[in-house]
């Protein structure tokens, strides 16, 4: 299921606190951007307990429950999970990747509050998520009985929300500094391969490795951690920038002329992230227009020409990233810096075509 609206993480919880108190709620979202941490940490904000189904770990009877006698008459008696005196948080996650029979078995549970004789306290709230189908995530087609019994909110990744969580969350000076420059890492579309890739949880996932280890842990440990957590370029870059950290090197420096661009060997990631960098900075700080452009502004874009002849004389690769159109084959720095950088160094013009 898609929508064209979506929300952040910061919207979800106003929405939650007058839809899901009146309405059950079905929260979609790509893997790992926080839709189970989200739905608990409202629940506590509300001061109930969350109780968690997974969708597929459950078969149709450990909701239905298991038959009793009581005065000589048979009745399903529910789970002691479910079937609780206080109003709590019914949270059941990966619900549309539940068997048919599961999905079936929630029906009155969601819609009519109730489960064989057992009804769910007054004050209880029912909350559901689950990832889609394109997301190469496990997920069954939900029918359209459960469809029509949910409200559904489609969650997206926002690296300002996450990052003005992270700040004050503990989450590792060099995550948080790094995706302070590059928010556009936060998360991907998860791979059609089995393979890691960035999304909230996997840089969470790295900070406490990190935190684990230390500031002495050393390189190859920290591109074996990246690499098992994050997507491959992403690692890549990630690892760059520790080592810059390490050695006080940036690219401040380059620009201002205290250092150059780095050209040994072993130093090729480096490279790699400061033109990614680069390019970044000049997609930031150049306008679209010449006539637009600040004295200042002017003598920063001759210095990143001079920068841009330098790059190229050391990676020909390196210098057409920093040039390079966007996915769909579109410009993405402006058009009268591109035409002033490509006269002086004809060689970046095939990196625009």
């Amino acid at each position: 299921m898609h929508s064209a609206l979506t929300l952040t993480p910061a919207q979800l919880p106003d929405l939650l606190l007058h839809v899901a108190v009146v309405r059950p709620v079905f929260v979609w979202g790509a893997p790992g951007i926080g839709k189970s941490s989200l739905v608990r940490a409202f629940a506590d904000s509300l001061g109930l307990p969350c109780v968690t189904l997974v969708g597929t770990q459950l078969a149709a009877e450990d909701l239905i429950g298991v038959p009793e006698l009581r005065d000589g008459r048979s009745r399903f008696a529910p789970p002691e999970s479910i079937a609780r005196p206080e109003p709590y948080c019914l949270f059941l996650d990966e619900l549309n990747a539940s068997s048919p029979d599961v999905q079936k078995a929630f029906y009155s549970l969601i819609l009519d509050r109730r489960i064989g004789e057992y009804e769910l306290p007054a004050g209880s709230i029912v909350i559901g998520a689950g990832n889609r189908a394109t997301d190469n995530a496990l997920a069954r087609p939900m029918a359209s009985a459960l469809v029509n019994r949910l409200l559904h909110l489609h969650l997206r990744a926002s690296a300002v929300d996450w990052l003005d969580w992270a700040a004050g969350a503990g989450i590792h000076p060099w995550v948080l500094d790094y995706l302070t420059q590059r928010p556009d890492q936060l998360w991907v579309q998860p791979p059609k391969t089995e393979e890691p890739f960035s999304t909230p949880r996997a840089w969470h996932m790295l900070s406490d490795a990190l935190h684990s280890y230390g500031e002495d842990i050393v390189e190859d440990t920290l591109r074996l951690l990246a690499g098992g957590t994050l997507t491959p370029a992403h690692a890549s870059g990630f690892c760059a920038y520790v080592k810059t950290v390490r050695h006080r090197y940036g690219l401040d420096a380059i620009v201002r002329g205290d250092a150059s661009w780095p050209r040994a060997a072993t130093d090729r990631d480096l490279l790699f992230f400061f033109a990614e960098a680069f390019r970044a900075r000049l997609i930031r700080d150049l306008p679209d227009s010449r006539e637009h452009a600040s004295r200042a502004v002017r003598e920063f874009a001759l210095r990143a020409k001079g920068l841009l002849v330098e790059l190229a004389e050391i990676s020909l690769e390196c210098a057409q990233l920093v040039v390079a159109t966007d996915a769909e084959g579109r410009p993405v720095l402006p058009a009268w810096f591109l035409v002033e950088v490509t006269r002086d160094l004809p060689r970046l013009v095939a990196a625009r075509t």
